[in-house]
């Protein structure tokens, strides 16, 4: 066990016993992906990534072929974090499909961008994005989100 690991599960016991939060990570960039499996990781959380919103989508069973019918395969998270600008599926597009859901709409949905657009910002929120943050994200950002999570 490397020394990170020993911290996490040291400090996992004082957060009053809950499971790890399960978050969902959607970025096209590989990279960015990965800083923000990592940064979520280092603030024991449980982590599944998708590279695209048609992907998340399928992975919270609310695929086009799955017609939310699906409501006991449905994989518990507990927050998603989503990268604005993405092929395909935008993160906003991502957004207004998992808040018109009635199984996931109760699942706090941040958006991040590496762009600070005021209109694109406020439009996320009134859409029902939990926060928007600009990339890259850092440790204290993740732990931002994790007193968040604690607190709901």
């Amino acid at each position: 066990m490397d020394a990170a690991s020993a911290a996490a599960s040291s400090t996992k016991g004082v957060m009053e016993n809950v499971e790890q939060p399960h978050v969902l990570a959607v970025d096209d960039n590989l990279i960015d992906r990965k800083l923000i499996e990592q940064l979520l990781i280092n603030s024991s959380c449980k982590v599944t990534t998708a590279e695209n919103g048609r992907r998340a989508l399928e992975f919270l069973g609310l695929g086009d072929d799955q017609n939310n019918t699906l409501e006991n395969r449905v994989s518990k998270v507990n927050l998603i974090i989503t990268d604005y600008c993405m092929p395909g599926m935008t993160g906003y597009e991502l957004l207004k499909r998992i808040k018109e859901s009635s199984v996931m709409k109760e699942v706090p949905v941040v958006i991040v961008s590496s762009e600070n657009v005021p209109t694109r910002i406020n439009k996320c929120l009134e859409e029902g994005a939990q926060m928007f943050m600009l990339k890259p994200l850092k440790q204290s950002d993740v732990k931002k989100l994790r007193c968040q999570l604690m607190n709901s």
